[in-house]
């Protein structure tokens, strides 16, 4: 392949779960900055960011939800008849790009319908807990997605787990597959990070943020019963999106516990660091499904609490709690969880947290937030894709081309 044809742009169609995800539109982000010239298929949920204009061309295909299968069924088939009937959209695609199973069966039913030979990219940023469990239904759906994987060209996970715990051990994929991890995008490296904290005071209430999709009864229990028992040593701050707790036993969680708040939803990546900068603590443990996926993924806290200077709080022998260790970003706790956490607040001294703030400062940006050149298509290709640094340079690339 020669240079000229080197510069110029690929077109690349993205099949998403939600236009305003803040996932969605850090990855559309990123192939625009990588070169392609980007489509976006996409349902909407409407969980956040309802105002969100994407500036990208959008082909809408209606309304869906979190979990709800049957639902989702629904407007997988009238989401298929858009995708028929929108195929100038997919004409000159070279490369079909598919977040979640939903999203791959759309991307492959137009490759058959339009006789498209564009790879597929099957990216996974949470094995959900119906393709994990017993039964006949999580049977089924397993059966339609290694039917799916059969016809990929690449699979793209968010953590080395789930090419290993599922996707091989239970699939048995033995396709290529990349990392691609819930990194920040590269924008936030203009925002203001948290300043290293002085030492803590003795008598300090320490500060625990949770930031995120509310997610996960499990989850709130064991943070309600150690702030029960840290009563005026520990509080929490709960922002973020409510997903799958219940809200009701939520907000008697917070009647219960005046150490425990919930202060409303935010913007992603705008609001990070004002966030990250009222906390001491980043609370990156999930308990909504022990066995599988909360053992096996790497939350976006993670990296946001990272990259903003804020130590983490992770369980040891989950993957995630395998990465805080590694890049010594925080503290991990053993079985069992809610004795460690409350040993750990009661012994915690200013001059441990202060040498692991400084020891978290230290590290590189590059371990929490995206560079230049990390979406895995390359193999794809056989050549890296150029960056695009602004909208100016890319027509002038494509032009060029």
């Amino acid at each position: 392949m020669d240079g000229e044809s080197r510069r110029t742009a690929r077109k690349l169609v993205f099949f998403a779960q939600d236009i305003s995800d803040t996932s969605t539109v850090k990855r559309a982000e990123a192939f625009v900055a990588e070169g392609f010239d980007l489509v976006l298929f996409s349902f909407l949920r409407g969980r956040y960011h309802r105002d969100f204009a994407p500036p990208w061309p959008v082909v809408a295909l209606g309304r869906t939800a979190d979990g709800r299968y049957l639902r989702r069924t629904v407007a997988l088939l009238r989401g298929a008849v858009t995708v028929a009937r929108k195929g100038r959209y997919l004409r000159g695609a070279e490369v079909l790009y598919a977040r979640n199973i939903d999203q791959l069966v759309l991307a492959l039913f137009s490759q058959v319908l339009f006789r498209n030979a564009a790879p597929v990219v099957y990216e996974v940023l949470d094995v959900q807990p119906a393709f994990v469990r017993p039964g006949v239904l999580s049977a089924l759906l397993r059966a339609i997605e290694r039917l799916c994987l059969r016809r990929i060209a690449l699979l793209v996970v968010s953590s080395p787990a789930f090419a290993e715990h599922y996707f091989r051990a239970r699939q048995r994929y033995g396709g290529p597959w990349r990392l691609l991890e819930n990194k920040l995008p590269s924008s936030v490296l203009a925002l203001p990070r948290v300043p290293a904290a002085g030492p803590p005071r003795d008598g300090h209430v320490w500060t625990v943020g949770y930031f995120g999709l509310i997610r996960g009864d499990a989850t709130f229990e064991m943070m309600e019963r150690v702030a029960a028992r840290l009563q005026g040593r520990v509080r929490f701050h709960i922002r973020g999106v409510f997903t799958t707790v219940d809200r009701a036993r939520f907000d008697a969680m917070l009647s219960r516990n005046a150490n425990v708040a919930y202060l409303g939803e935010y913007v992603s990546p705008q609001d990070l660091s004002s966030i990250y900068g009222g906390v001491d603590f980043a609370w990156a443990i999930d308990l909504e499904n022990q066995t599988h996926n909360s053992r096996w993924l790497l939350p976006c806290r993670f990296y946001e609490a990272g990259f903003f200077g804020v130590p983490c709080l992770g369980v040891r022998g989950f993957e995630s709690g395998n990465q805080i260790e590694r890049l010594e970003a925080g503290w991990t706790f053993p079985e069992p969880l809610e004795d460690s956490l409350v040993r750990f607040f009661q012994t915690l001294t200013p001059e441990e947290y202060t040498g692991m703030r400084s020891r978290l400062a230290a590290l590189p940006a590059r371990h929490f937030v995206s560079m230049a050149g990390e979406l895995p298509l390359d193999a794809l290709f056989g050549w890296p894709m150029p960056v695009i640094k602004s909208e100016q340079a890319r027509k002038e690339l494509v032009d060029a081309g």
